[in-house]
């Protein structure tokens, strides 16, 4: 146990509480740390005990103490209702916009502490933690300073825990702080960008441009310089309309991929004054092309505009009305402390992005998931420039900087939907780069779909009539939004008022437990509980029993849905004939505008033109899917019925529609307009070793939808796999024996002291894994973090993973992709099975056209080498992929690089080379094990 360390006590103060003393090294309050391997509480005079949980539980309610992440060790006590004085919380008022990982390694290393070598030794470092965080609030030179002491007034009146702690030592200004609002800088309006000018790229000034952002004295890649001439093509001038320049760009792992494509994309935005976007599937690719973009551009421009720019959905930013509307008094209890604390961030932060951006992951998980939602624009309800913040809003200077920006970097699904129903069609961009292109398919299976369901329908309804009975927040309805409209045109108040009132007919608060109990209100909810019936009847999957969501084709469907399909389709459309009246009214006071309209208004009046399009739109999808119910199908869709559940609970009734091939509705929306397009990944073939390696990924791409052939370009990875990596498959653990399952990863994590990341196919299998091994590592000082079991969300538990070299991560497909963790942190990757895809009804749809059998193939070849990436990141990165299944075919070995080793092994076995850290040797492959 670390030596007791003791400090003096402070007075009391007006509340007749004892503060610390400002002086000491460590805060002398209790400090409660709790693990899987155990619980320690120490004393603030400074005593360390390991305790039970009980008493510890005890102790955490008896009086406020000093935790770090406390939903994490209220889940390891087992008592949800847990409060104290969080570090976390604490560290995010003192140091908004700044980032550390949540552990007491990341708090140490972010506060310059020793970091503690074992848990016991926890609890002084978080004494010294508050010490130092209030040595911060002390310094003269704290550079958040501005804004603290308003708000810590007011986090004080919430009875924010830390406010009484932190008021002390936050100086009262001299002058009166300035409110977040009046803080913000305001945007600036920009001509409209010329079109971009026709040039060629010089093959010779690429290769140049690619040397000076690699940097002088790199190592020259053959295969980086063949990417980069490859991906210059697609910036020559079109040849026709609808017939774009598209590449199809493998590029392995270690290629240099981004400079490689940073390099021709740089010189064309600089020659042409062009923008490119680059579109990424996972927010951490995001991250690294931002960083990686500052070889290419400065941070700013000589004007103090930004050259490059991070653009993503409305939904991801925060709100200042809804930010507003929290402050004074829309949040009670926990959330408003979220709001205050989400406020001061909003102060400091680079762009307002909330989801991925400067806002620590952490700080939402620990006022629950809502808070985040609460303080953005999920509903697509903006008023745009009738605002107060609207000259400030981040979402609004975020599109602002990108119709600038040499370089804008946004996701898949955004570049989708802008290119569909961009609110201005000039801006919608003509030069796209789908980094991590083999999930556009995906992306776009998504976008292009229709879904109506009982969660998307009381979104309309909330959006159309606003705040019903006593509920709370921002919420304004259309007759709210649009009130100077109604005021001054007779028609256009006659749209409204009928829209309001059609909306009446969608499903309200309660719609689930009404059909629960058959007594469905409406014509939309009928609907909804004829496919509920339906869907529960039908099921032939055994997911009732298991607790999963069912689902059923929908063909050869029961009269009560076709006679609820009829009632629903007249009620949709009573709702969408007024929008598209309101729609009309609305472009007639544009073209003939009134005295009263000044340009804000006229803004206004075109975002709610924008909205209202949208919305008119999703009705139609919907009216056009439910009319087709009891009719034939229709070869281009997949239709089918589904009840969404999560561990037996209900959570949505749906009629979904999707693209048998979404790649059509792609290429039209997407590819036609543009001038140049590449699809790049390090996985975008198949891994087959005949002549079709190609097939899928040009069928996956939209190219047999345009025009024109593709140029398929490819370059190996530089990476030595046969002697960096092994693949093991483990012969001796059987299908469904879930003891020698966790045994099994539990040896594995011991045998390589950590560094594993687990991937599993079902989320039970994780949860019942990680409940029988996580106590014995962590007594190990191998601790187990879990997606779905830790209440942290994903990107940080990357984050505490790859700091940690001995913790490990285990979790399901988001980790399988997307995680990028070079170095000695990930140093083994273990799969439980074979990841087959799952049967359901948009699967085997596509499987019947797709080829059978050898289209399941493709899909789990593209998982197994997409898993196989996470393992070898950098040239000196080595390690094991570990397969804990007998069943593996042999025709998926190809999956894996070319050269990399395959042993079929026992677990003994298999563990034994963990140990020794041995990879292979050459007599093992003379004697018979399998080499790609």
């Amino acid at each position: 146990m670390a030596a007791a360390f003791t400090s003096p006590r402070g007075a009391p103060n007006d509340a007749g509480v004892t503060l610390p003393d400002p002086l000491a090294d460590a805060l002398a309050l209790p400090a409660l740390h709790a693990s899987h391997g155990g619980h320690w509480l120490r004393s603030p005079s400074g005593t360390t005990q390991a305790v039970s949980k009980g008493d510890a539980v005890m102790a955490a309610a008896d009086t406020p103490v000093l935790m770090l992440n406390a939903p994490l060790v209220a889940s390891r006590l087992g008592y949800p209702d847990l409060s104290g004085l969080d570090l976390l919380e604490a560290f995010a008022f003192i140091h908004p916009a700044r980032f550390c990982v949540p552990t007491p390694r990341g708090l140490a290393e972010a506060l310059g502490l020793p970091v503690p070598e074992s848990d016991a030794a926890v609890p002084e470092l978080l004494q010294r933690a508050g010490a130092a965080l209030i040595a911060v609030c002390r310094d003269p030179e704290w550079f958040e300073r501005e804004g603290a002491w308003s708000a810590v007034q007011s986090l004080e009146r919430l009875r924010w825990p830390w406010a009484q702690v932190l008021r002390p030592h936050i100086a009262k200004p001299e002058r009166a702080e300035r409110w977040l609002f009046a803080r913000l800088p305001e945007w600036e309006e920009a001509g409209e960008r010329p079109a971009p000018r026709q040039v060629e790229l010089d093959p010779q000034a690429v290769q140049a441009q690619l040397a000076r952002l690699t940097g002088e004295g790199a190592e020259q890649r053959e295969g980086q310089r063949a990417y980069a001439a490859d991906v210059a093509r697609i910036f020559a001038p079109r040849p026709a309309p609808g017939r774009p320049h598209l590449a199809l760009a493998q590029a392995g792992t270690g290629i240099g991929k981004t400079l490689g494509y940073l390099a021709p994309a740089s010189l064309w935005a600089a020659s042409s004054g062009g923008t490119v976007w680059v579109s990424t599937f996972t927010k951490n690719l995001q991250r690294q092309l931002r960083a990686e973009s500052r070889r290419a551009w400065p941070v700013k421009r000589a004007d103090g505009t930004p050259p490059v720019v991070v653009r993503k959905g409305r939904e991801n930013y925060l709100c200042l009305l809804n930010l507003e509307d929290a402050l004074q008094g829309g949040f009670a209890g926990r959330p408003a402390i979220f709001a205050q604390l989400a406020a001061r961030w909003g102060a400091y932060t680079r762009d307002g992005d909330m989801i991925g951006g400067d806002l620590p992951g952490w700080l939402g998980t620990l006022f629950r998931k809502r808070g985040i939602a609460a303080l953005t624009d999920q509903r697509g309800e903006c008023i745009y420039a009738g605002c107060p913040h609207y000259r400030k809003c981040f979402i609004e200077r975020a599109a602002r900087d990108s119709a600038q920006a040499d370089l804008v970097i946004a996701n898949h699904a955004l570049v989708m939907v802008n290119a569909a129903r961009a609110r201005d069609p000039n801006q919608r961009p003509t030069r796209l780069i789908f980094d991590e292109g083999h999930h556009v398919f995906d992306a776009a299976d998504s976008t292009f779909a229709a879904t109506l369901s009982g969660q998307e329908t009381i979104e309309l309804r909330r959006w159309i009539i606003g705040p019903e009975k006593e509920s709370r927040g921002r919420r304004r309805g259309l007759a709210a939004r649009l009130a100077d409209v109604a005021s001054y045109d007779d028609a256009g108040a006659e749209a409204i008022a009928a829209a309001c009132k059609a909306g009446q007919l969608l499903p309200s608060d309660g719609w689930l437990q009404r059909l629960s109990e058959n007594s469905p209100f409406g014509p939309l909810e009928a609907l909804l509980a004829a496919v509920r019936t339906a869907t529960y009847a039908r099921d032939e999957s055994g997911g009732q029993e298991a607790g999963y969501g069912i689902e059923t084709e929908a063909a050869g469907l029961p009269g009560e849905v076709i006679e609820a399909a009829g009632a629903a389709s007249e009620a949709l459309a009573s709702i969408r004939v007024p929008l598209i009246r309101l729609g009309g009214r609305l472009e007639a006071i544009l073209a003939e505008p009134p005295d009263w309209l000044d340009a804000q208004g006229r803004a206004r009046i075109e975002g709610a033109r924008f909205a209202l399009a949208w919305r008119i739109d999703l009705v139609a999808a919907w009216e056009s899917l439910i009319g087709r119910l009891g009719g034939p199908a229709d070869p281009e869709f997949v239709d089918w019925l589904a009840v969404d559940r999560s561990d037996a609970r209900e959570f949505d009734v749906a009629i979904h529609r999707r693209w048998l091939d979404p790649m059509k509705p792609f290429a039209r929306v997407v590819l036609e307009p543009a001038h140049g397009v590449l699809l790049t990944s390090a996985t975008l073939t198949d891994r087959t070793e005949d002549d079709s390696k190609w097939d899928s990924a040009i069928a996956r791409s939209g190219a047999e939808h345009v025009a024109v052939a593709p140029l398929l370009s490819a370059a190996t990875s530089p990476f030595d796999y046969a002697s960096r990596a092994e693949v093991l498959i483990v012969t001796d653990i059987a299908k469904g024996d879930l003891p020698a399952l966790a045994g099994a990863y539990a040896r594995i994590i011991e045998a390589s002291g950590g560094g594993v990341l687990g991937l599993f196919t079902a989320i039970r299998r994780l949860r019942a894994v990680h409940g029988r091994i996580a106590d014995r590592l962590a007594r190990a000082g191998l601790p187990v973090y879990a997606q779905h079991v830790d209440p942290i969300d994903t990107g940080t538990l990357v984050d505490i993973f790859r700091d940690d070299p001995r913790a490990s991560l285990i979790g399901t497909d988001a980790l399988r992709d997307g995680v990028d963790v070079p170095g000695h942190s990930l140093r083994c990757v273990v799969i439980e099975q074979v990841p087959w895809p799952r049967p359901d009804i948009l699967h085997k749809a596509r499987r019947l056209a797709g080829g059978g059998s050898a289209y399941d193939d493709r899909i789990i070849r593209a998982r197994l080498a997409q898993a196989f990436g996470r393992l070898i990141r950098s040239k000196d990165d080595a390690g094991h992929f570990i397969v804990l299944s007998p069943a593996f075919p042999s025709r998926l070995l190809p999956a894996f690089p070319a050269g990399t080793p395959v042993l079929r092994v026992t677990l003994d076995e298999a563990l034994q080379r963990l140990g020794s850290g041995v990879l292979h040797s050459p007599s093992e492959h003379a004697g018979g094990a399998l080499q790609r």
